[in-house]
């Protein structure tokens, strides 16, 4: 058993963690599930907890961990049930923890996600809003600490794939000139500005390629998932905005491309299951069985390209422009992002009212410095009380 590594998986109940889990149980001669965690979820956590019996068990709510502590006593099993964000960044820690997977949803996957870098731990970051928010203080975690970074979004991961084995972050001496970030353009790609005025939540929900959680399904209908990509292709290759480069490819088939100075573009494809991005980053150097299907070319047929257009869909352009204007301002967009979300699922605001709110918040907190931590914390709640504030106004009208 000395060869199997133990494994954190934040965000278990989500999308993310259940796809982790059914590539640690197709290897149970390499993986252990030491620790599993959820925001509230009990009931889908505690069924986790009956088939892989981790050490640990984390809920962030404390009536939810009172109940899951409940039932796995009754039963008899060895799991220990702690709560909160303490918690959360213990399991991540742990010394005889080998990997952490990252994926925890928005900002609430931050600290943890830290402290696993912090701790020097191979960090498999599916929680894009943690770079977006502290991209500098979090890599410089990664390179004092020893840490490894690989990525699981689709993309990201494709563009790993696609680099040099000894690239170190520098474009122009691995020949490269650009990174090409795939995006299907949602449900509505094809919708004129007046019907993305009439969209429900419900039919934004139904993303046409990818099964993911809520708040990431909206995000890809608005392209601020795509936005928010182009932040974290920042910090994990190096690349400035001039040098990244959205490409809508509706069949979902390419997950990205890199180009490079010689006319060469290297790309990676797949059938769209998040299974083949986290059994690489598991596996990694080696390739090791996911489950997913080979990529059938002939079923696939036609690959499409188109331009986005950012007048339909501004998140886009917001967060190219955060980017630019470095220090606070992507923790920001991410933070109002969050609450426009939440806003739309609740039917508060309309699908276009997503775009208006953050850019209004991104003009009246503007950027300031980031040096530590506490100034990330400290953009993040003044960016989510403008826009409620926002909200506020709007209600009033």
């Amino acid at each position: 058993m000395s060869n199997v590594k133990n494994i954190t998986v934040l965000g278990a109940t989500g999308t993310i963690g259940v796809n982790t889990l059914d590539i640690i149980a197709r290897h149970p001669e390499r993986f252990r599930a030491y620790a599993l965690t959820a925001n509230t979820r009990f009931e889908p956590l505690l069924e986790q907890c009956r088939r892989f019996c981790p050490r640990y068990a984390v809920l962030l709510d404390e009536s939810a961990a009172a109940r899951l502590e409940s039932s796995l006593r009754e039963e008899g099993s060895e799991t220990e049930v702690m709560c909160g964000l303490d918690a959360l960044e213990r399991v991540s820690s742990l010394p005889e923890v080998d990997i952490v997977m990252a994926a925890i949803v928005g900002a609430a996957g931050l600290r943890p996600s830290l402290a696993a870098a912090q701790a020097g731990k191979r960090v498999l970051l599916a929680n894009k809003e943690t770079l977006v928010m502290s991209g500098a203080l979090f890599m410089e975690a990664v390179r004092q600490n020893g840490a490894t970074l690989l990525p699981i979004d689709s993309e990201h991961n494709a563009i790993f794939q696609c680099l040099p084995r000894d690239f170190s972050g520098a474009f122009a001496p691995s020949g490269i000139t650009k990174i090409l970030l795939t995006a299907s353009g949602g449900p509505f790609r094809n919708f004129t500005l007046e019907q993305l005025t009439h969209v429900t939540p419900q039919q934004a929900l139904n993303h046409p390629n990818w099964v993911m959680g809520p708040k990431i399904t909206i995000d890809s209908a608005t392209l601020m998932n795509k936005g928010l990509e182009v932040v974290e292709a920042h910090w994990l290759f190096g690349a400035t905005s001039e040098q990244i480069e959205v490409v809508i490819h509706p069949q979902s088939v390419i997950h990205s491309m890199v180009q490079y100075n010689d006319g060469s573009v290297l790309a990676e494809l797949g059938n769209p299951d998040m299974r083949t991005p986290i059994a690489h980053a598991l596996g990694w150097p080696e390739r090791i069985e996911s489950g997913v299907a080979p990529l059938d070319v002939f079923a696939a047929g036609r690959l499409d390209f188109e331009r986005p257009d950012t007048m339909r869909f501004p998140c886009l352009r917001l967060a190219f422009e955060a980017l630019v204007q470095g220090g606070s301002a992507p923790t920001v967009l991410n933070a109002a992002n969050e609450v426009a979300v939440q806003a739309f699922l609740n039917a508060t605001i309309s699908f276009p009212d997503i775009p208006r709110l953050i850019e209004s918040v991104l003009g009246d907190v503007g950027m300031r410095p980031v040096h530590q931590l506490r100034d990330v914390i400290e953009a993040d709640t003044a960016a989510r009380a403008a826009a409620q504030d926002w909200l506020a106004r709007k209600a009033r009208c």
